[in-house]
Parts: structure tokens; C-alpha cells; sequence
């Protein structure tokens, strides 16, 4: 039986549960808050990370790569290489250019922290930038990579709206706006298995602030 672990506040966690789900594999979930990692499966204390019989993995495309070698069933993946790489080529975009660049302003737009208006202008212009060659390549139509429900669909669901939410926050205005994300994510929103991780990662999301309420 696969474990994953970590906590479903985290987006990179929904991201392979999400997928899990899809694939109608049978797993557990063991709840683990950063600081509590175990070394031995997370070596930098980062979740998720999953356990199985043959042994641990951590980092979440690893993850993925993994799930979908593994359990081929109800795939994520094109089996067209071309097409499999233009999936790999989005999960990039999304993560790389767009999550990782937002992911600069969680801590005022999310956590009460301050970020410099020096920064935010040049967070701005990076998102801009990385918005506009994302469009390029997203196609909505009606999944982010086509026809095909894949990969690209569970990293877009967990990030896409975090891209949104901060930037209306902190900008005053959401980056995405122009993208046809929220009919995208209206239409995802149908699918049980992400209703499922939604509900669950209120409910987490609920228990972390208290937990870093009851910290301060």
C-alpha cells in the first residue's frame, strides 16, 4: 500500500493526491507538518513525499513519474512522446514560471508577513512576462494540454488558483484574468476527486492557521 505523506494545505501534496485519485489507487494518508519530516524520506524536510514497499521518494514530479510507471491505469500521460513532453513542458511553465515566482509573495498575501515593494515590482514584471508565454502553450480545450485529462491538469488545479488569489491580494488584480482559468477550474471543480481534495485541504488549511496561531 502507497502512503503519502504530508499535510493537504500544501498545494505540491494535492497535486499527487489529486492524481491518486484520478488513478483510482488505493492509498493512505499519513499527516505530516514540515518540521516533522522524516529525514530518512525527505532529506531536505520538504512534503510530500510517499512510502512503498520497495522504498521512499520524495520531490512531487518525481512523485508523479513515478505513479504513472508504476500504475498504468487511467493514464496521466500521452503515450506519444511529443505529446508527453508538451505535458512535461506545461507542468515546467506552471511551476517553475508561474508557482515558483507567486510563491515570493505567500508571506504577505497569505501569512501576515511583509514583502518589499522593490521585490513586488519585479515579481510583477517576471509574472507578466511568464503569464504571457504561458498562454502559448495552455489550451483549456477543454484540459490544459487538450482532449486528455494529465499530469498538466493536476499541478494547473493546485497552482492556478494560488497564482490568482495572491496576486489579487497583493496587486490588486489577478495575473490570470485574461486566461479562461476560472470556467477551467469551474469545470474541474465537478470532478469528485478534486471536490474531495478541496474539502480536504480546507479543512487542513483551517488547522494550520489555528496550529500557527497557537505558535505566536
Amino acid at each position: 500500500m502507497l502512503t503519502l505523506c504530508g499535510f493537504a494545505g500544501s498545494n505540491y501534496y494535492n497535486k499527487v493526491k489529486f492524481a491518486l485519485l484520478e488513478k483510482n489507487i488505493a492509498f493512505t494518508e499519513e499527516l505530516v507538518w514540515v518540521g516533522q519530516t522524516d529525514p530518512a524520506c525527505s532529506p531536505l524536510g520538504k512534503v510530500p513525499y510517499i512510502k512503498t514497499p520497495q522504498g521512499s521518494l520524495c520531490e512531487s514530479a518525481v512523485i508523479m513519474e513515478f505513479i504513472e510507471d508504476q500504475y498504468p491505469q487511467n493514464p496521466l500521460l500521452p503515450r506519444d512522446p511529443l505529446a508527453a513532453a508538451k505535458v512535461r513542458e506545461l507542468v515546467t511553465f506552471l511551476e517553475l514560471h508561474l508557482e515558483l515566482v507567486v510563491r515570493n509573495l505567500y508571506p504577505e498575501a497569505f501569512f501576515g508577513g511583509k514583502v518589499g515593494d522593490s521585490a513586488k515590482e519585479k515579481i510583477s514584471a517576471q509574472l507578466e512576462k511568464n503569464v504571457a508565454a504561458f498562454a502559448q502553450l495552455a489550451q483549456f480545450s477543454p484540459y490544459m494540454a487538450g482532449d486528455s485529462l494529465s499530469l498538466a491538469d493536476c499541478a494547473a488545479v493546485v497552482h492556478l488558483p494560488l497564482v490568482s488569489s495572491a496576486t489579487k491580494i497583493i496587486y490588486g488584480r489577478d495575473f490570470l484574468a485574461d486566461l479562461p482559468v476560472r470556467d477551467y477550474l469551474k469545470r474541474m471543480g465537478e470532478r469528485p476527486a478534486l471536490q474531495q481534495v478541496n474539502a480536504d485541504r480546507k479543512a487542513n488549511t483551517e488547522l494550520m492557521m489555528a496550529r500557527m496561531k497557537a505558535k505566536s
